[in-house]
């Protein structure tokens, strides 16, 4: 068996976050709804970029952002997407490195450009995102680094690269390599839209393959179809070895083995930004039980993680997570 080198290899959409901010006026003149995630062509997204104010760009993508708030708390992450070679896909590769995480996946040379997100923070902190997924869900299982999913102890998988049949191929692909090294497999259900468009197809990956689901209230009521959270959690832990479903502002509850662990929220003075707030927590949660924390260090770690994201505009923290953890109580 290979040598375990890293906590967690996350694969999703490699996509450039463009953050700026707008009041509730410019999200009705340019028809978004708010708090919500659209997908946008080219076109849109070249319109509303033009029209938005000062942004900030970052490497981005759902699973992408754990990776960073992996290597922050002071764990081995790696990271699988695609992008293009061109300055956006410059822009990602540049930053996920620094920001400690490997990422080797070769650039597209085709007509496909680097996917980005523009998110409009409103003054509230409640997030508006439009994507332009560009090149990043062509990623296909040709792609999957065999040798880096088998070097960590949890591969984790991205919801949002599920629209496409080459990522849902490299997504078995993951899971079966995985699986034959003897490695966790983690899914993050990414939005309740896309769960609607693909709900069969992540019930049989959730049931066949999958050790840990990360959903939030909303994915996981929608995944089971049903308005009961206390049903849909239900049926989750029927369903998966270990099921982490988050509630925003109420915390989370953490189900395995017939055991429910409940860990609340960490206390934030003011909410500026939503955006990360899920990948952040699941980066928390993952890093500790690559460790070998318990269930509930660990989701206490996941809830220390989300509230320091929330404090401030964008995906990445601002304070070291492993400082943070160590001032809480949570690391040596």
């Amino acid at each position: 068996m290979q040598d375990i080198r890293y906590d967690v290899v996350g694969i999703g959409n490699a996509i450039v976050d463009i953050i700026g901010r707008c009041d509730d006026a410019f999200l009705a003149r340019h028809g978004c709804a708010k708090g919500s995630m659209q997908l946008v062509d080219a076109a849109a997204v070249d319109r509303l970029y033009s029209a938005m104010g000062p942004g900030v760009e970052i490497s981005g993508g759902s699973v992408a952002n754990t990776m960073v708030g992996i290597a922050s708390f002071g764990g081995k992450a790696g990271f699988i997407g695609k992008t293009a070679d061109d300055d956006f896909g410059k822009i990602f590769g540049h930053d996920i490195r620094a920001a400690g995480v490997t990422f080797g996946t070769p650039a597209a040379n085709g007509p496909e450009p680097t996917g980005r997100s523009l998110i409009l923070v409103t003054p509230d902190g409640e997030r508006t995102m439009n994507t332009f997924l560009g090149v990043s869900p062509h990623l296909g299982n040709g792609e999957v680094d065999a040798a880096l999913i088998s070097a960590a102890r949890i591969v984790y998988l991205e919801g949002y690269l599920f629209d496409r049949p080459d990522a849902k191929a490299a997504f078995r692909e993951a899971a079966a390599i995985a699986a034959k090294a003897g490695r966790q497999v983690a899914l993050s259900l990414s939005d309740s839209f896309c769960v609607d468009r693909h709900r069969a197809e992540f019930l049989d990956l959730v049931r066949a393959s999958v050790d840990i689901l990360i959903a939030n209230e909303a994915e996981i009521t929608s995944l089971y179809e049903t308005k009961s959270f206390d049903e849909a959690a239900r049926r989750a832990q029927a369903d998966t070895k270990l099921a982490v479903l988050t509630r925003s502002a109420k915390g989370s509850i953490i189900l395995s083995d017939g055991k429910s662990v409940s860990v609340p929220a960490a206390p934030v003075a003011k909410v500026i930004d939503t955006t990360g707030a899920g990948d952040l927590y699941a980066a928390g949660f993952l890093f500790g039980i690559a460790s070998g924390m318990d269930l509930e260090s660990a989701g206490r770690l996941g809830s220390l993680a989300a509230a320091e994201i929330i404090s401030h505009v964008g995906a990445r923290p601002e304070t070291a997570l492993k400082e943070l953890a160590r001032a809480n109580g949570l690391l040596s």
